[in-house]
């Protein structure tokens, strides 16, 4: 007997679902790590590591996410331009006062596959600061954990 592998092709394209995940009093990282999941599929029986079987996340009330211990004031994001001593750092608490997504976004790509596949993963999530979103249309369902 031959192990069923499910493909890309074989995935019906119609059959990814919407979740909304609230993050309004949820830390980061276990925000993140849920999201991530949901992306990558791996909460189906059919997850399989080459395929993006995955389906969309929409994250609501972003900014209302919360860090634990002295991370409001300690915790760094850097990125580098590219020219010599182009080393941008901007601390956690101005990057939620001008990108309020920011985080969110930043803690679910690094949880993603570094490669094409994550990109693709990456583009199904949906990350808003308020409890307003414009994706009504395609009737998410409540993701609780």
């Amino acid at each position: 007997m031959k192990t069923y592998v499910p493909n890309a092709a074989a995935s019906d394209i119609s059959a990814k679902k919407w979740y909304i995940i609230d993050a309004e009093g949820k830390t980061l990282g276990r925000l993140a790590s849920e999201a991530a999941k949901i992306l990558m599929g791996k909460n189906k029986p059919t997850y399989t590591p080459n395929c993006d079987m995955g389906d969309f996340v929409i994250i609501v009330n972003a900014e209302k996410v919360v860090v634990t211990g002295k991370k409001v004031t300690d915790k760094l994001y850097r990125h580098h331009t590219g020219y010599p001593g182009g080393l941008k750092v901007i601390p956690y608490k101005d990057m939620l006062k001008k990108h309020p997504t920011a985080p969110v976004e930043a803690a679910v790509k690094g949880m993603l596959p570094k490669n094409s596949l994550g990109r693709s993963m990456f583009r199904k999530l949906k990350v808003y600061a308020g409890p307003e979103h414009v994706n009504q249309a395609q009737k998410p369902e409540a993701y609780e954990f």
